[in-house]
């Protein structure tokens, strides 16, 4: 037995290990790290040269909701408030109506081609109606892809919004299935129930969590950490058991934490992000072993089309009608539709129909695996040449790293910011002492070049430093405006 449990933890190590590294291959090739992560997966698979017999779709979906928790919070707490405030509308109704048309759809083109009941094709649609939001975050965050205006800042929103929906519809379809009483008429004030509790939780339980962080004063640093946990896992648990949807009070959640200041802000961004790498890589991972690689040749042809039909008309055709009223041009319309990546959400969707013993649930659980691989392959590595080719891409600035941090204080009204100084700058050629800066601001450190200068008042500064400044928040337009 204790040799067993050696094994399993040397797999695990292993398999977590290629994944972390391939994630540097995969900044390299442009390649996303979901679509390796998932071929490590199937290699290590019964099937592959690993031969990991792992056939648990129970499992699967437990470690998947799991994962999704976590990686919907962890993208509500790094997304801004002011970035999501002026695409709030576009994506909420990209996440909602958006995510009902691409399943209408796919589901009567699935109903034409293949062998399927209405329904049950209504089935597959909801099940890849929603864009990713491990798979956008991953992508739009990495150094491959920068995008003009508010068009990142809506795509991470609507990824991280329209799960919901698509979890909404998924088991709805399943209830009609399974129940021959049920109407889509009784669907309706389910939906409405479960976004406006999902929506009044999430902030509820957002500004409790910080409230506890704040005021809790825990002994142990180490411990705030997995005070969030907590706090995280019971948001889901209690908005699920009071019929509000989980995944959104998670993700709004995190947005209302990053809206508002409180003590280990910084460690517990960096942690949760951590954290949310380890769930992508589990449950890609997971769902990689999951499938039997053999039973995709049957229904290649199906995916090929369904596939086709999702990116070049189903997900276009929901964006054109959801913008139709907006003042988004035509190419930032396009670039949206092209960055309909599905992920893990559609994989961790289709094992829904398998434990709920709904016909065709194999058949449909491969051709969603198979969409999430050519979705992968085909969007996932041509998005920055596509955005290019668009003109909607912008040079990608690196965030720069610094040998100091400021960790904000409960009550601390103060914030470190870095500015760049240009050759025009008021500036150049002064000593510190000599800038009217507001007072209570200080120069931490100036970066020229590679070197970084601890000043003082004498320091004069040049063309291209970088000042990391510490200043209180009302005085942030000031302290822009002279330097």
């Amino acid at each position: 037995m204790e040799i067993l449990t050696d094994y399993i933890i040397l797999s695990v190590a292993i398999l977590l290990l290629l994944a972390v590294i391939s994630s540097k291959v995969s900044d390299k090739l442009g390649i996303p790290t979901l679509l390796i992560f998932l071929f490590i997966g199937m290699l290590a698979g019964s099937e592959g040269i690993g031969r990991i017999n792992f056939d648990n779709p129970r499992l699967a979906q437990s470690l998947g909701v799991l994962s999704l928790i976590f990686i919907l919070f962890a993208g509500g707490f790094e997304t801004k408030w002011e970035d999501i405030k002026p695409v709030l509308f576009k994506g909420v109704v990209l996440s909602t109506l958006g995510v009902l048309i691409t399943c209408l759809l796919v589901g009567c083109f699935v109903a034409l081609i293949l062998n399927f009941s209405l329904t049950e094709s209504m089935l597959l649609g909801a099940v890849v109606s929603s864009t990713d939001a491990a798979a956008v975050f991953a992508v739009l965050r990495s150094k491959k892809v920068g995008l003009k205006g508010q068009l990142k800042s809506l795509l991470e929103f609507e990824s991280g919004s329209n799960d919901p929906m698509a979890v909404f519809l998924t088991v709805g379809i399943i209830m009609l299935l399974k129940n021959s009483d049920s109407s889509i008429a009784s669907l309706v004030p389910m939906f409405i129930q479960q976004m406006i509790f999902g929506a009044i939780l999430g902030y509820f339980m957002g500004t409790v969590t910080i409230f506890l962080v704040n005021h809790v004063n825990l002994w142990y640093d180490g411990l705030y950490p997995v005070l969030t946990i907590s706090l995280v896992l019971l948001t889901y648990a209690i908005t699920e058991l009071l019929g509000g949807n989980g995944y959104l009070a998670v993700y709004i959640s995190g947005i209302v934490m990053n809206k508002n200041s409180f003590i280990y802000k910084r460690t517990l961004m960096r942690f949760h992000d951590g954290l949310s790498w380890l769930m992508q890589i589990t449950m890609f991972l997971t769902l990689g072993l999951l499938v039997f690689p053999s039973q995709l040749l049957s229904i290649s042809l199906a995916g090929f089309l369904i596939s086709a039909i999702l990116m070049f008309l189903a997900r276009p055709i929901s964006v054109f009608v959801t913008m139709a009223f907006t003042r988004m041009k035509f190419n930032e319309k396009i670039i949206v539709s092209w960055v309909g990546l599905r992920g893990a959400v559609p994989i961790v969707l289709a094992t829904f129909p398998l434990l709920a013993g709904i016909s065709n649930a194999e058949i449909i659980f491969n051709i969603v695996f198979f969409i999430v691989l050519t979705s992968a392959i085909l969007q996932g590595t041509t998005i920055p040449m596509v955005a290019k080719w668009l003109k909607v891409d912008i040079p990608i600035t690196l965030k720069s790293r610094y040998p100091v941090e400021f960790e904000p204080i409960y009550g601390l009204e103060y914030e470190m910011i870095d500015i760049e100084v240009h050759e025009k700058s008021n500036v150049v050629d002064k000593r510190i002492r000599d800038i009217p800066f507001p007072k209570g601001t200080l120069v931490l450190l100036i970066r020229r070049g590679e070197k970084y200068i601890v000043p003082n008042g004498e320091t004069k500064i040049e063309d291209g430093d970088i000042m990391l400044v510490l200043v209180n928040k009302k005085e942030l337009p000031k302290v822009y405006s002279i330097a």
